[in-house]
């Protein structure tokens, strides 16, 4: 919890402490303020080291705000449940991002096996599609799952815009589960430190006009809860499908947040 909300809630609580008192005085038989005892006293942030210089660069690329109009797809009424997600991916490995970050990049040999997916369906890495309606323009989005080498998943969301297609988000990490709640995509990761997890949520920005992550925090977990990523291949989808409690895709996606 940050300070400023500590100093917030503190002097919150000092402020109802005295109308408390008042409240209490006025009801009384004797009359008078009564104390209701001593408040805690408000700290607020201290900066450390202030003779040091604002960073300028980031330390390391996240892929944050990074996007990319897909050439070649059209959206008809902008429903993105009509896409083929084999086509959607096969089309983005030709999209120009608007930065180079290298979270958008394949490896050779997912590449191949994407262009391969309608022939070789046994080892197309496409993972279903999800829709939910991210951005809160009234229309889904389309959240597609690659599978990578060493267990590592690329997850993409896609918005339809001007009747063509936009990549808004492309992340790739060694998953435990990626979940829909809200209008928030979260990545649940593992952590070095056992028994830790860390857990991102990606949420759309109007100004960036693409996905950032807006929460990155380190959870402890129960010890009963270790799910791995499973490291079985599924084929191609080309139906719709929307988030919901019955759909179970091969990686752990959920729905909602548990």
């Amino acid at each position: 919890m940050r300070p400023h909300r500590r100093v917030q809630r503190r002097t919150a609580a000092a402020l109802g402490a005295v109308v408390g008192a008042v409240l209490l005085g006025g009801c009384g038989t004797g009359g008078g303020l009564r104390s209701a005892g001593a408040a805690p006293t408000a700290i607020g942030p201290a900066r450390l080291w202030p003779e040091l210089p604002p960073a300028s660069a980031a330390p390391y690329d996240y892929g944050e705000g990074e996007t990319a109009h897909i050439p070649g797809i059209e959206v008809p009424d902008g429903d993105v449940h009509r896409l083929d997600p084999v086509a959607v991916v096969q089309a983005g490995l030709k999209a120009r991002p608007n930065r180079s970050s290298g979270t958008a990049g394949l490896p050779a040999d997912t590449v191949r096996h994407i262009v391969a997916c309608h022939t070789e369906p046994a080892s197309c890495p496409v993972l279903q599609p999800y829709f939910r309606d991210l951005t809160g323009d009234g229309k889904d989005e389309m959240v597609l799952g690659v599978r990578l080498p060493g267990r590592q998943l690329s997850v993409r969301v896609y918005m339809p815009e001007a009747g063509g297609l936009t990549r808004i988000l492309s992340t790739a990490d060694a998953v435990i589960s990626v979940e829909l709640a809200g209008r928030d995509l979260i990545m649940r990761v593992p952590s070095a430190i056992t028994g830790y997890e860390y857990r991102t949520a990606w949420s759309w920005d109007g100004r960036q006009r693409a996905m950032l992550p807006t929460r990155d925090e380190i959870l402890r977990m129960p010890a009963s809860r270790a799910p791995q990523p499973h490291p079985t291949t599924t084929g191609p989808t080309t139906g719709s499908t929307t988030a919901g409690p019955t759909a179970t895709p091969s990686v752990g996606v959920s729905a909602e947040r548990r």
